[in-house]
């Protein structure tokens, strides 16, 4: 299910877990990495046998997280259904420890002619240590504290000596730049009008926002801006936090608000006039972003 061509439904998970922000926070780091960080990070790897054990601890927490399809449609427990739908997630921990192996480093993998792609050693063990930090924020809520604190220690110490890199969102990265920071700093005047919005958006206009999604996903894909495009929706994810926007209103229609403008913005030059309209221009509107609304070319 998460895949970084799919990013805006990882985010969609991620934004509605405790230990979302922290989630994206190291994916985004991860996008960036290089061969160099490789051996780094390699460095902090815990021991074999300490790694077992917390696994133990993950695997039981993994066990206990409840995804949309585990939650009961008994009408009598209607109302606690709906209150755990908020925070679950569409996708499992397999499937986020898969995207991170294969698609954040599938540069880390190599094909040999006739055999399965492998990994370096070196790789190998860099990449336990970013899966363990991983874990250790997307099951922030389940896990004991010792255990996640020693997941996320090898990454901690790592990150003090891996190269800031900043992170290119593709063309239009000021565009969205400044749409994230405006979420960032969202006051409840404009909270107000944004939550208006996703529900006009919800209520009246479902049936065009889907398709439009979907084009601008598939002009994603198409375009090669899959990485830039998953940053983008990771970063949306941060600012939705640092914003403080309540839980209830991510899933109620704030993140497929602020999502599918994202996505929009992030290939505005390959799509079709009505299609960036009806993702952004809602979301333009209710915090008072009309000039970023402005296509520098769209596509036909």
């Amino acid at each position: 299910m998460y895949s970084l061509v799919s990013a805006p439904v990882l985010g969609f998970d991620l934004t509605r877990l405790p230990g979302g922000a922290a989630t994206a926070e190291v994916l985004l780091r991860s996008l960036v990495l290089t061969e160099s960080d490789l051996h780094v990070l390699a460095s902090f790897r815990l021991d074999d046998w300490d790694r077992l054990n917390l696994w133990q601890d993950v695997d039981d927490a993994a066990r206990r997280r409840q995804t949309v399809r585990d939650l009961s449609a008994d009408p009598a427990e209607a109302h606690q259904t709906l209150s755990l739908l908020e925070q679950a997630p569409i996708g499992t921990i397999d499937g986020l420890l898969h995207c991170l192996r294969h698609d954040v480093l599938d540069w880390t993998w190599e094909s040999v002619e006739g055999a399965p792609a492998v990994q370096s050693p070196i790789a190998a063990q860099a990449t336990s240590v970013i899966c363990d930090a991983v874990v250790a924020a997307y099951l922030r809520d389940l896990l004991p504290v010792p255990t996640r604190r020693s997941l996320a220690a090898g990454w901690l110490a790592a990150a003090r000596w891996l190269s800031e890199r900043p992170i290119h969102l593709g063309p239009q990265h000021d565009d969205i730049s400044a749409l994230l920071s405006r979420v960032r700093a969202l006051g409840p005047t404009r909270y107000v009008r944004l939550a208006a919005a996703a529900a006009a958006t919800r209520h009246h206009g479902v049936g065009g926002w889907a398709p439009a999604v979907h084009g601008a996903s598939w002009a994603v894909y198409v375009s090669g801006r899959i990485r830039s495009a998953a940053a983008a929706q990771l970063q949306l994810v941060q600012a939705v936090d640092g914003a403080g926007i309540p839980v209830s209103d991510r899933a109620g229609g704030v993140w497929n608000l602020l999502s599918g403008a994202v996505q929009a913005l992030t290939v505005r030059d390959m799509l079709a006039a009505e299609t960036v309209s009806r993702l952004v221009d809602p979301l333009m509107t209710a915090l008072d972003l009309s000039e970023v609304a402005e296509p520098a070319g769209s596509g036909e």
